[in-house]
């Protein structure tokens, strides 16, 4: 049974930084994208990074220069690094894996086949 299990959100100030993990656990999912959804109160999931089986990025216009991505294949874990984190950054967190493997890495949430339980991540003003 394939299972995710995010950690790392919590309140911090704005301005402050959050690490998220996420292990994945069940299979290997080192042929498979992995990412970051978030989806604040009102709003719809969106993505915020995810990273190819190859190490390829990809951030959203919002995040760009303050959030990295990274994944230890081995370890079958994803990570977010969030810095200078904003009021706006404030939602519940989700990390997914792709579940299989495709030629072009996808941005789309109904793409994306496993997902964690979400992390809350707070940034106070």
């Amino acid at each position: 049974q394939v299972q995710l299990v995010e950690s790392g959100g919590g309140l911090v100030q704005a301005g402050g930084s959050l690490r998220l993990s996420c292990a994945a656990s069940g299979r290997t999912f080192s042929s498979d994208a992995m990412g970051w959804f978030r989806q604040a109160p009102g709003k719809e999931r969106e993505i915020v990074a995810r990273i190819s089986w190859s190490g390829g990025t990809y951030y959203a216009d919002s995040v760009k220069g303050r959030f990295t991505i990274s994944r230890d294949r081995v370890k079958n874990t994803v990570f977010l690094q969030m810095n200078s984190l904003k009021p706006e950054d404030t939602a519940v967190y989700y990390c997914a894996v792709q579940g299989q493997t495709t030629a072009v890495p996808p941005t789309r949430a109904p793409d994306y086949g496993y997902w964690g339980q979400g992390t809350q991540v707070t940034v106070s003003s």
